[in-house]
């Protein structure tokens, strides 16, 4: 037999430009076109992203003192959260990650059950019959295959809406999200797929995930629109969105990739972020904190204050202070309280436990 070696190959494939309207200094990038909103809401997509910093900065402190227990912090992707969420509308499903709380409490979740949640609280997952969420899903990517199964039902219903799942790119690299997105678009299903890429999974960065171009570049296998937009560019996230709802409800899904990065830790379970992030690494993209983009976007056209801004994290510090309150006295879980809370009939093997409990 002769000597084998490797062969290095090369992989020929299109390049992708991610999307972006505004620049870091919050000037619009050249030729950028502004998805279609008006001063009042892009008012308002300051104050969420505001609210949703301060909200986040408080879960933080809660978490530390035992007020909360697993929280995922966000700071750093609230463009690609609430850019993503406000050109929805109300009657569209949303299937999230346990990173995404801000999403699904925009969409009608009261925070309080989202803090019960974070508690393990089982009325954490009594969403009201009006808000159109999933509670998040812990399993890494399976919330994939959930969307593609809800947008099939809202297909067969006849309804002109969608469903959006989110992950990470951790989330990426699961069997769930190729087999969720190869349904979607053999079925030709109303489905937005929306990978918040903060460059790692945990610990792991993207370049020990996949040799790809990029996340994007993945839903050329499944027969569906791949899109890479910059994920610390609000405006270009909505613009985004807002594109991909439009071609859902064609039947032809988009896979939607947002560059975007974590502040803080995976979560404040125990993960120390300067073991495998540098300092350099952390300023660079601080540098492009999609708060401090869109503050002086808005602020330039008069649209925004200092006064505005301060408001929003008062109003966003009492309102977490009422919500964890209203979560601390919900009455407490108790195991025949969880038993007899599963099934309207509860099967035979459950109805035993009840039984022995009581």
């Amino acid at each position: 037999m002769g000597v084998q070696t490797k062969v290095p190959y090369e992989v020929s494939v299109p390049h992708i430009e991610p999307l972006r309207v505004l620049l870091p200094d919050g000037t619009l990038a050249s030729g950028a076109k502004a998805p279609n909103l008006t001063s009042e809401q892009l008012r308002e997509l300051m104050r969420r992203m505001v609210y949703t910093r301060t909200w986040d900065q408080r879960a933080v402190s809660l978490n530390r003192q035992g007020r909360l227990g697993f929280y995922a912090p966000v700071s750093g992707q609230e463009a690609a959260m609430i850019g993503s969420e406000f050109v929805l509308e109300r009657e569209d499903f949303i299937c999230p990650g346990y990173r995404d709380m801000p999403q699904i409490v925009w969409h009608g979740l009261p925070m309080f059950q989202a803090f019960l949640y974070s508690r393990g609280h089982q009325y954490g997952g009594r969403i009201p019959e009006d808000v159109h969420v999933l509670m998040p899903q812990i399993i890494i990517g399976a919330q994939i295959v959930e969307c593609a199964g809800i947008a099939l039902g809202l297909q067969l219903k006849k309804k002109s809406n969608v469903a959006i799942a989110y992950t990470g790119d951790g989330g990426s690299s699961q069997g769930d999200f190729y087999e969720g997105m190869n349904f979607a678009g053999a079925m030709r299903l109303p489905a937005i797929f929306f990978v918040q890429n903060n460059q790692y999974a945990i610990s792991t960065p993207m370049s020990k995930q996949t040799t790809a171009a990029s996340i994007a570049h993945k839903a050329v296998a499944a027969g569906i629109r791949g899109v890479l937009v910059d994920g610390m560019d609000v405006l270009a996230v909505a613009a985004a969105v807002q594109e991909a709802r439009v071609h859902a409800l064609g039947g032809m899904p988009t896979l939607i990739e947002a560059i975007t990065y974590r502040f803080g830790p995976h979560s404040m379970s125990g993960d120390d972020p300067t073991k495998y992030r540098t300092k350099d690494e952390q300023t660079s993209w601080e540098e492009r904190d999609p708060l401090v983009r869109m503050r002086q976007y808005v602020a330039a056209k008069g649209l925004w204050t200092e006064a505005d801004e301060q408001a929003v994290v008062q109003a966003a510090r009492d309102d977490v202070a009422e919500h964890i309150k209203k979560a601390e006295n919900i009455e407490k879980m108790t195991v025949p309280g969880l038993l007899t809370s599963m099934y309207a009939t509860p099967p035979a093997h459950i109805a035993k436990q009840i039984a022995q409990w009581k």
